[in-house]
């Protein structure tokens, strides 16, 4: 291929993709389903202009861990420490009776493997796909309600940081187990280690840029010395410890979170993600994605999959909320407020492309969760929040 011919693939990518994604705001969906759709319709499956190659899998692959960055720099660590036992207790129920849905449902549709082998890891992973949640959605549905700051907001808003943590640490042990050789108290050891150098290195790396955050605000050497930390985290749990670079990357924006300039950070990292490298990643979800294998099968597995994904959040929400002293109809609310889908689960999907577990037809699946959560989490918030209004807010 000749060299030039990518720019003409990152202008078809580029521009498809923003007007995909305008016209997916405009019906209400998520813009990010704009984007994979725009790379479903100008790839091999329908138009052919764009054809994945290597290039594209590494511009993609450093999309997707700026996006794990900046996820971490907007985690609100003091919010966690404020929400205590509750908030953790349902983004336990949040993670491990979606892990173990998706994982029985697999098992259901293409046979029961045994422990440890890698089609048991397959199962496992899809799984994995549907611990995570993205409130984003909700977020702006209880804004709009004027309920964000009563105590099911802060709630549900808490939960689904501790439930994004729990489940890249999830990721982290499935990735680590996916081999048929794999050592599992070595798994274990290098997860652990890779833990405890991250609060140590971490700890230093953020007096360090605090002092510099307070010797020069809002320069933009601060988000230029964070992006190469991003970097380097990432290089690092993949390179010395066999953990995902995502985690890496998730990690270091952890350890800026806290940083009286972290907003500005992530502000200049969104410039790179919202006009260059997201588009790119989001896009080649939708070019790596195979219709080719597309068969009834698979739509009753997509089907199947949307509806477990679904009630599998809002049961094991519901239920611990409800064990945690809110009424029965809040409880409810919590649990609708979990189950929206989005980034996340998207880049948890592409890494268990990249390592093997994961086929490209389970892509039309994880869009359609996305697609499905995300139109149906609002009105089922309004419905409920009218039908039962609370006093506090």
């Amino acid at each position: 291929m000749e060299t030039f011919m990518i720019f003409r693939s990152l202008a078809i990518i580029i521009i498809v993709a923003k007007i995909m994604g305008i016209a997916a705001r405009a019906c209400k969906a998520p813009q990010v389903v704009g984007e994979i759709l725009a790379g479903l319709i100008i790839g091999p499956s329908l138009l052919g202009w764009v054809e994945p190659n290597d290039f594209l899998v590494q511009i993609a692959e450093i999309g997707v861990v700026l996006l794990m960055f900046e996820a971490g720099l907007t985690t609100d660590l003091r919010q966690l420490m404020k929400t205590g036992p509750t908030a953790f207790l349902i983004a336990c129920a949040g993670v491990f009776i979606p892990l173990i849905g998706g994982t029985l449902l697999h098992m259901l549709f293409y046979g029961f493997s045994p422990f440890g082998s890698p089609d048991f890891y397959k199962s496992l992973f899809i799984g994995v796909i549907l611990t995570a949640t993205s409130v984003s959605i909700t977020v702006e549905t209880l804004k709009e309600l004027g309920y964000l700051k009563s105590k099911i907001g802060t709630t549900i808003l808490a939960a689904a940081i501790i439930d994004d943590v729990i489940g890249i640490i999830v990721l982290t042990f499935v990735i680590g187990f996916r081999s048929e050789n794999a050592d599992v108290s070595k798994v274990i050891i290098n997860t652990v280690l890779f833990f405890v150098f991250s609060v140590v290195i971490g700890f230093l790396f953020y007096r360090l840029f605090n002092r510099a955050d307070m010797r020069f605000p809002h320069t933009r050497r601060i988000p230029i010395a964070g992006l190469a930390l991003c970097f380097a985290f990432a290089y690092i749990a993949e390179r010395f410890f066999g953990i995902a670079d995502i985690t890496g990357a998730y990690v270091a924006g952890i350890i800026l979170c806290s940083l009286h300039d972290s907003d500005y950070i992530a502000r200049k990292m969104d410039v790179n993600s919202y006009m260059f490298f997201g588009p790119i990643f989001f896009a080649s979800i939708g070019l790596k994605t195979d219709l080719s294998d597309f068969s009834a099968a698979i739509l009753w597995f997509s089907l199947a999959f949307v509806l477990v994904g679904l009630l599998t959040k809002i049961i094991g929400c519901s239920l611990v909320s409800r064990a945690a002293g809110f009424c029965k109809e809040d409880s409810i609310k919590v649990g609708v407020g979990m189950m929206t889908r989005g980034e996340v689960a998207l880049i948890v999907s592409q890494k268990g492309l990249a390592v093997g577990l994961l086929s490209p037809v389970y892509f039309t699946s994880v869009i359609l969760l996305i697609l499905v959560s995300s139109i149906s989490t609002p009105l089922l918030l309004k419905y409920l929040f009218h039908r039962h209004p609370i006093r506090e807010a």
